[in-house]
């Protein structure tokens, strides 16, 4: 793709959970001893194209084991749903069927789809094995931590579930929906992709093309409410390239970006960002100790290219103006002093771009 091609480096690479992000994630219930690997589900011995509702190709297969490994399989992944959404219980087990597992060959992560169905209602969920990557897990409860979002996901060594987040792809979305909306709803939504914009921006979320977030329609009394929500995140703190964090600059997102433009004031555009920096601040502020522990492991985390260090901090001076991030020596120290930044000034009203 053009953009990519414009913004991003090359192919990101996977960075080990190392001892203190470990401590971490067993201190805040995030890792839990599971019956099966990322590494197992490769086993499989065939696969077929899934299509999508246009009967184009979703990028996804779907995998078929030898009968031996796929009872074995079957009743690790139903464990897996277990403690991911229950307490673990194997009273549950008999009642679920795992009707696909279903593997991506498209991005960074490769992951395993999960299709969990209860026997007795037909009701089912998703969930995904990955690979763990340190990035991504620092994503993940950067998410938590700052955003109006739980985030559910467990790690075990080198393996992690994340829970299925529900909701419209954007770029299905804009596509399909955008142009059926009416003209509140369009402001509604260009009010929401202003805080999103800016919450992916000043915590470092890159790569927030529009297939990589999802945005979920709500009814409330006589109106629909649109959130958005990551769905992806590969690309937390690791491009050096300030415009990957910044969703505008993405090609796939020109659509919401002009009818930004169209439906908000420069004005309401700043107050929104004011908005969400608050929110972040405040979240901050009502955890300090878990995020303060979140960004200490970071510091002593390699998570990022040392060139892609740099680069950041270049373009941080001078798009911000702030000499701090001089002294930066990698990319947790530089999402600290962003942060700092915002806790300090979340009450003031700027009309910087950024922060």
């Amino acid at each position: 793709m053009v953009v990519e091609k414009k913004l991003m480096s090359k192919k990101k690479p996977t960075f080990p959970v190392n001892e203190m992000l470990g401590k971490y994630l067993l201190k805040y219930n995030r890792t839990i001893k599971i019956p099966i690997f990322y590494d197992d589900l490769l086993r499989f011995q065939g696969s077929i194209t899934v299509y999508d509702k246009r009967d184009e190709d979703s990028l996804w297969i779907r995998t078929y084991y030898s009968e031996f490994d796929r009872e074995e399989i079957d009743k690790s992944l139903k464990r897996i749903y277990t403690m991911l959404h229950s307490d673990g219980n194997d009273a549950t087990i008999p009642f679920l069927n795992v009707d696909a597992i279903d593997y991506c060959t498209f991005g960074n992560s490769k992951p395993f789809r999960i299709k969990i169905r209860n026997i007795l209602n037909d009701n089912y969920t998703y969930f995904y094995v990955k690979k763990a990557d340190a990035s991504r897990i620092y994503g993940l409860e950067l998410e938590h931590i700052l955003s109006p979002h739980n985030m559910n996901f467990l790690v075990y060594k080198d393996t992690l579930i994340e829970e299925h987040i529900a909701g419209i792809p954007g770029d299905d979305f804009i596509k399909d929906f955008l142009p059926k909306c009416t003209e509140a709803e369009k402001s509604q939504i260009a009010k929401e992709f202003v805080k999103f914009k800016e919450r992916c921006l000043v915590r470092l979320l890159g790569d927030m093309r529009s297939y990589n977030y999802v945005i979920i329609p709500t009814h409330d009394f006589d109106q629909i409410i649109y959130k958005i929500r990551a769905i992806d995140f590969d690309q937390q703190s690791f491009e050096g390239n300030l415009k990957v964090y910044n969703l505008q600059f993405m090609r796939e997102n020109f659509k919401i970006v002009e009818m930004v433009s169209k439906k908000l004031d420069n004005n309401s555009i700043i107050q929104y960002k004011i908005e969400e920096r608050s929110f972040m601040a405040k979240r901050m502020i009502a955890a300090p100790r878990r995020a303060a522990r979140l960004i200490k492991c970071m510091k002593q985390d390699t998570i990022s290219f040392p060139d892609n260090v740099q680069l950041l901090k270049k373009h941080l001076i001078k798009y911000v103006g702030d000499v701090k991030f001089k002294d930066c020596e990698n990319m947790g120290e530089i999402l600290e002093t962003i942060l700092d930044f915002v806790k300090r000034n979340y009450l003031d009203i700027s009309n910087k771009d950024l922060f």
